[in-house]
């Protein structure tokens, strides 16, 4: 079993707390991936002579996906600096920006970054949960 070196840091955001915004981004991504576009109409096929048109709103899917995104962005305001670099600094190591190896100077360039736009700028990554869980899993979280 391949062991993996000693960290000399340690996160000051829990790991499950960053599992949790995994969870959250991956459903706002998935709702955004819908099938269905707001007001489309879908033809559902009957049998050879028989068609059904279903008009779909999306309101449902809508207001789940504003809930999920308002409740994500909520928690990445309420975290402290030091939480918030290290979220951003874990997405980009998960994304490939820098290595694991490279944590103290991913942590100093997102500690650079202004606080206020944290959730806005994690938010506009389409890909937030799937960074956030590789980013984790490079630092062995």
């Amino acid at each position: 079993m391949l062991q993996r070196p000693e960290k000399e840091w340690e996160l000051t955001i829990g790991p499950d707390t960053v599992r949790l915004f995994v969870l959250k981004a991956k459903a706002i991504s998935a709702a955004m991936n819908s099938d269905y576009d707001d007001g489309s109409e879908h033809e559902i096929e009957i049998d050879d002579r028989s068609r059904d048109s279903h008009l779909h709103d999306g309101l449902a899917e809508e207001e789940e996906q504003d809930l999920t995104e308002r409740e994500l962005r909520e928690l990445i305001n309420d975290l402290n600096v030091d939480e918030a670099a290290e979220l951003v600094a874990l997405v980009w190591i998960g994304r490939g920006d820098f290595e694991a190896t490279e944590w103290p100077e991913a942590l100093a360039e997102a500690r650079q970054r202004s606080n206020r736009k944290t959730a806005q700028y994690l938010l506009g990554m389409p890909m937030l949960g799937d960074w956030l869980e590789e980013g984790l899993e490079a630092i062995g979280a």
